[in-house]
């Protein structure tokens, strides 16, 4: 490791960063939109779609005003009714549930494989019943699902599968694309993902003609041609997000190659303490949009590294099936047991993980864990 400073301020965000790393490229497609008049539903969405899919490899992407709007509209397009079941993580972000329910379906959670903290697919076969018409696997922290099993369990029981990839832009899995195995993905680009504009974004990416064809016609107020309406909504995705994200798409494998390499920076640093550090599968690129540990004094952690000046965040603290706004429709004694979920709610900790850490921020987190772990580890 490079000599480690005696104190030092380690942020968890590089958004400021990384504007300035590549603030002329930036600056200058802002300034082609605002100077073309074209703000909304223009040419720059329309670039930006067509290299979003070339990227994927797949044949539609549709621009919208979120991620988790990308979910719902996407649901939507699938038909759920009233009552559909749907069998998602609980170790995600609220919205993947939320959306679910947005667009008046049922989230069933099941538990997590420990090691990844993904989705584990043994569990899904015993949550199916007659209402289950699909399954949402989270490419959580940024390493893929086991799409491979999940698609095995999707095609036994003629279920559509859904891909939330809003932490997994640029990652893929043992012999498996993102969108290969499923029905549809879903992407965020608010502004802390790998991917992120300055602001709200996401789009879906679908080899399926009649799923992107909905999703337009939804987020723009049911229309296809102009003066003429249907049912939607407004959820667009506005071109000054599209031309940002059109730069940014450029160094989108760079900047993930950096943060897998400061994360094997920090696996190396970090081995032989108490912590649990993230796992990466065999055959996958895990991207690491977050790196997470687990310690069962987590909140001793945390205090301490913050008052040593390196930004912490928990990534999540409390399960879906917990959260106050959950369960939606059931009585409280019936919330599933997650005990993995749990476990990692419980003890999770983000340390800081984005591309344009230096070398000698990683290093002085890294001994400042060690240092911690010595003492109260």
């Amino acid at each position: 490791m490079a000599e480690v400073a005696t104190a030092m301020e380690v942020g968890f965000y590089g958004h400021v960063r990384q504007y300035h790393n590549i603030k002329a490229e930036i600056d200058d497609a802002i300034h082609e939109v605002l100077e073309s008049g074209a703000y909304v539903m223009g040419p720059a969405l329309e670039r930006f779609e067509k290299e979003f899919a070339e990227y994927f490899g797949m044949a539609h992407a549709v621009g919208v005003n979120s991620g988790t709007d990308a979910l719902w509209l996407t649901f939507m397009a699938l038909g759920i009714k009233p009552g559909d079941e749907v069998i998602t993580t609980a170790n995600t972000f609220f919205a993947t549930a939320e959306a679910i329910w947005i667009a008046g379906g049922k989230p069933v959670f099941v538990d997590i494989d420990p090691r990844t903290k993904n989705i584990h697919p043994a569990q899904i076969e015993a949550a199916i019943t007659s209402r289950t018409v699909g399954i949402v696997p989270v490419h959580l922290y940024g390493q893929c699902a086991d799409m491979k099993a999940v698609r095995r369990v999707a095609s036994n029981h003629k279920l559509w599968v859904v891909e939330d990839s809003a932490q997994g832009i640029d990652a893929h899995g043992d012999g498996f694309k993102q969108g290969e195995l499923s029905d549809a993905v879903c992407t965020s680009f608010i502004i802390q993902k790998n991917l992120g504009t300055f602001g709200d974004g996401g789009a879906v990416v679908t080899n399926r003609e009649d799923i992107s064809t909905t999703v337009r016609r939804l987020r723009n107020h049911g229309s296809l041609k102009r003066s003429v309406h249907s049912y939607g909504f407004n959820s667009r995705l506005d071109d000054l997000h599209a031309s940002i994200l059109s730069v940014k798409l450029r160094h989108i494998r760079q900047w993930s190659d950096q943060r897998r390499a400061w994360a094997q920076r920090f696996t190396e640093g970090l081995k032989g303490t108490s912590l649990s550090l993230p796992y990466e599968a065999p055959g996958y690129r895990h991207v690491f949009h977050l790196y997470v540990a687990e310690h069962p004094k987590r909140d001793h952690l945390d205090r301490f590294l913050h008052s040593a000046g390196v930004d912490t965040k928990m990534h999540y603290p409390i399960a879906i099936h917990q959260q106050e706004g959950y369960p939606w429709d059931k009585p409280a004694d019936l919330t599933p047991v997650l005990p993995h979920s749990e476990r990692n709610a419980a003890q999770c900790i983000s340390l800081p993980m984005y591309p344009e850490l230096t070398a000698e921020e990683v290093d002085y987190t890294i001994s400042q864990i060690v240092q911690w772990d010595q003492q109260f580890g």
